[in-house]
């Protein structure tokens, strides 16, 4: 059991975070949380026992999820009518005069939600990948091969469909969707390439069935509610995905992998890619999937290059251990590139381009 002082020093952390993100609404929601567990309230009741690391388990964002996918599945409705989707101009306090009565009214369903991690699928973090999908195109022009690692509902299959807009530059996409952020420094090279996808397959522990209305509900739920524009690009990147016919297959990520690499076809080029993945594996898992990729690369071959493309923190790759920053990189064999692309923050409001 955890001592009291470190779950809402936790809250309070993650709130800070939250504000630097763009949501004020969930900072001051973590805040109360943390409130509420100090006067003993149902925050304290539900993490008084956590017996987990309350930060690496995300515990403020189960809890905050709990009570947005009570708001959006319509079991809270007095709770919906204080939320921003509602009330532009919320107030915490009425928020808080609602949520603390739900809490502790259905504490044993949320006691049972907040067990499952939270799920995102940040389609955003598309644009930080991108510049390296088009570098490839441009240096390979051949069918690519797409491996994702950690997939989720697998929307960021389709970011070759996706619009992009980074204030400076823009690429048209062929659907609805698009992403924008803040780009600092040299724009993607080959913005008008057109990549070649021969094939696109995807693995995630839990994969979410996007057409499952209950599932897709819980995903959505971690999306935080005051943010307006990641959550109508959720919808419409989820709807692209049932048109597209996006699959995930539900597999460990080192067995999937060591299958995939051992199949892949000549004649295309093999891209393994994820993002924010490597925070999840223990340590072992992560040496394993890094290692795994280096021996499929030694193995590679002109006709059968193999690239490997990720958005991952930079304590990963030797950087600052408490940094919150994520850089893009891409290795390629057998040419032997070994790229730093970019750096941005988890959910991509704005990136330091460092390669055109």
């Amino acid at each position: 059991m955890l001592e009291d002082t470190r779950v809402p020093d936790h809250f309070v952390e993650q709130a800070g975070w939250c504000a630097d993100l763009g949501s004020p609404f969930t900072a001051a929601l973590l805040r109360k949380f943390a409130e509420d567990f100090d006067a003993g309230g149902p925050i304290y009741d539900l993490c008084k026992d956590w017996d987990g690391n309350p930060r690496k388990d995300a515990l403020a964002l189960r809890i905050a999820g709990a009570l947005h996918h009570a708001v959006l599945t319509g079991d809270a409705p007095e709770l919906a009518a204080a939320y921003p989707a509602a009330k532009y101009d919320w107030s915490m306090d009425d928020v808080w005069a609602s949520a603390g009565p739900w809490l502790t009214t259905h504490i044993e369903h949320v006691r049972s939600f907040i067990q499952n991690p939270p799920q995102t699928n940040e389609t955003r973090r598309c644009i930080a990948l991108l510049p390296g999908f088009l570098h490839l195109a441009d240096t390979y022009r051949m069918p690519m091969n797409l491996l994702e690692l950690g997939a989720s509902a697998g929307l960021n299959q389709n970011w070759d469909r996706y619009a992009y807009d980074g204030g400076t530059w823009q690429r048209v996409g062929t659907s609805d969707v698009s992403i924008s952020t803040h780009w600092r420094g040299p724009e993607p090279a080959h913005l008008d390439t057109a990549p070649i996808i021969a094939s696109r397959a995807a693995c995630d522990l839990n994969p979410i069935n996007v057409a499952d209305q209950a599932a897709y509900l819980r995903l959505k739920s971690y999306t935080w509610p005051d943010q307006t524009e990641r959550l109508s690009r959720l919808d419409a990147a989820a709807s692209l995905a049932q048109r597209t016919g996006v699959r995930v297959d539900q597999a460990d990520a080192v067995d999937w992998l060591a299958r995939k690499l051992s199949e892949r076809p000549q004649g295309e080029l093999t891209i393994v890619y994820h993002s924010v993945f490597l925070v999840y594996p223990p340590r072992e898992v992560i040496a394993q999937i890094m290692q795994m990729i280096e021996q499929a690369g030694a193995g590679a071959s002109a006709n059968a290059p193999l690239a490997w493309l990720c958005f991952e923190p930079e304590s990963l790759f030797g950087g600052n251990r408490t940094s919150p920053r994520m850089q893009t990189r891409l290795k390629t064999w057998p040419n032997g590139e070994n790229l730093l692309l970019n750096e941005s923050d988890g959910h991509v409001t704005e990136v330091d381009s460092l390669l055109g």
